[in-house]
């Protein structure tokens, strides 16, 4: 049988494509534009290449420097072999795309005829909310609104599945009205809480989310020196092997075990802990964050929120205004300063009235669980009936 191929465009859009490819039928391939794709490894029969991590993280249009280093790392030749092997694979017996228009394109070109679907977990009609410009918008259109270009090729699509309520409503408006919204990928994608926590003792927590991009080697510092004016213990996600911890000046370092490591500087102490990222937010009550997918994920489970700019590759002054458009009241967005961000947090647990209004925000805004499995069911009995090529 024909594969049915995925095309995703970064590592949440590959677990996502994962996920919804463990719920079809087989032959699996599967084509990821950005990094490795490990995401798929396991569920994929092929993945195709290369297979390579370039600087930017897949944010090269984020900042000049990061295209220029993406360039001098070979991004042009690869992104022709992504388009070869797009070409090149057996008809698929259907396309499904997980990302923004740009992977799109390569699904459109990938498909031949076959039945293409899309899934944008990226594009959300309330970043159009609180625009300070014109300006802003036309910078990030691709990655703020559905575009002329995009809705075009969703024409292609027999079905588009969006992240939230507001942006089905868009597209329909637009009339594309094979759109459809069965919930939040994000948080389709938040396990359970991986470990009991009970060790650190009944404080409750504070979730520092650095992000995984590159961004944590600055804010993570600025992140722990606010903590320490704060009345609740420092919890750091940290997904990524020890040696990449970047230096913490003041902080002790023990480790208690291989996913365990607790900081101490006087009388304060933190815990950075691996494979815990559920397991933290679950235990915490406020989160300093400058990540994109984990921040999303903070905020639906109704945590507020206070999230600053760092110098990149992700979380730049842009991305942090356009996630605060996203999610709200829920994100105080602060200058990178660690009282600027302590004073705010203290500002949400001293007024009660705020704190549940940022909570409230980031639960409604994110919206509860289901995306993925909607998509899934949908994509799955929709072969079925069009009994797409052999």
């Amino acid at each position: 049988m024909n594969p049915i191929l995925f095309i995703s465009n970064g590592p949440t859009e590959d677990a996502i494509g994962a996920q919804v490819a463990r719920g079809l039928p087989p032959s699996i391939w599967a084509l990821p534009l950005v990094g490795q794709g490990k995401a798929y490894e396991g569920v994929a029969e092929r993945i195709l290449g290369p297979r390579k991590d370039m600087p930017s993280g897949g944010f090269l249009f984020g900042s000049l420097r990061n295209l220029l280093e993406d360039l001098k790392a070979g991004w042009l030749s690869m992104t022709l072999a992504q388009w070869r092997a797009a070409q090149t694979t057996p008809p698929p017996r259907a396309v499904v795309v997980v990302g923004d228009a740009y992977a799109l394109s390569v699904g459109v070109f990938a498909a031949r005829g076959a039945p293409l679907y899309h899934l944008n977990p990226l594009v959300s009609a309330h970043y159009l909310e609180n625009l300070s410009s014109s300006l802003e918008l036309l910078l990030d259109w691709g990655g703020s609104d559905f575009t002329p270009y995009e809705r075009l090729l969703h024409r292609r699509a027999r079905a588009v599945f969006v992240r939230d309520e507001k942006s089905q409503k868009r597209l329909h408006g637009f009339g594309i009205r094979h759109a459809y919204w069965y919930g939040s990928f994000a948080m389709d994608l938040l396990s359970p809480p991986e470990r009991d926590l009970a060790f650190l003792g009944p404080d409750p927590g504070l979730a520092l989310l650095p992000g995984t991009r590159g961004d944590e080697a600055f804010s993570l510092p600025l992140m722990l020196e606010a903590s320490q004016h704060l009345p609740l213990m420092p919890l750091v996600a940290w997904p990524k092997p020890w040696e990449a911890l970047p230096p913490l000046e003041g902080w002790a370092r023990t480790w208690l075990d291989e996913d365990t490591l607790r900081l101490s500087r006087g009388n304060r102490l933190a815990w950075v802990l691996r494979h815990a990222f559920s397991a933290i937010l679950h235990r915490s009550t406020l989160a300093l964050a400058t990540a994109g997918t984990a921040t999303e994920q903070a905020a639906g489970l109704g945590l507020p929120i206070v999230a600053f700019p760092t110098l990149g590759p992700q979380y730049t002054r842009a991305f942090a205004r356009r996630q605060k458009r996203l999610l709200g009241e829920a994100l105080r967005l602060v200058e990178a300063d660690p009282y600027r961000i302590a004073g705010e947090a203290l500002i949400l647990l001293k007024v009660p009235e705020l704190y549940q209004q940022a909570s409230q925000a980031g639960k409604a805004r994110i919206g509860p669980p289901g995306g993925i499995g909607g998509a899934t069911r949908h994509i799955r009995e929709d072969l079925e009936k069009a009994k797409g090529p052999a």
